[in-house]
């Protein structure tokens, strides 16, 4: 669904993937250090218009191990995370709500990789 990757330093990270990439780069107006990425054309929506085209966001650092993510869109995030922990995965936290927007989640694989899991709001 979407890519997340940590910055120290926003103003720099910007000009990086911008001259690097490309990128169209812009805050969210919700008042969160998140800035929204643009890597492909989209629909009015914000969805990608051609498959496998992939959007997401740079958002301040918090914590030195936070590492870049790739987050899932799923039915479901309870029914995922009962599956996942099934599996042999790991809740590493639990369903959240984002503002009026959807739910998401973060999990371990069984090879200790950190994913996203986004829950549309209906």
């Amino acid at each position: 669904m979407h890519f997340h990757i940590p910055v120290d330093d926003m103003a720099r990270a910007k000009k990086f993937y911008k001259n690097i990439f490309g990128w169209e780069i812009k805050e969210t107006g919700m008042g969160m250090d998140f800035q929204l990425v643009t890597t492909t054309p989209t629909d009015e929506e914000g969805m990608p218009l051609e498959p496998g085209g992939i959007n997401g966001g740079l958002y301040k650092r918090e914590r030195p191990e936070q590492t870049q993510s790739v987050v899932i869109n799923v039915p479901s995030i309870d029914d995922y995370l009962k599956k996942i922990e099934k599996a042999g995965g790991k809740v590493i936290q639990q369903k959240m709500p984002v503002e009026d927007f959807g739910f998401y989640a973060m999990i371990a694989d069984t090879e200790g990789n950190v994913i996203g899991l986004w829950e549309d709001v209906e």
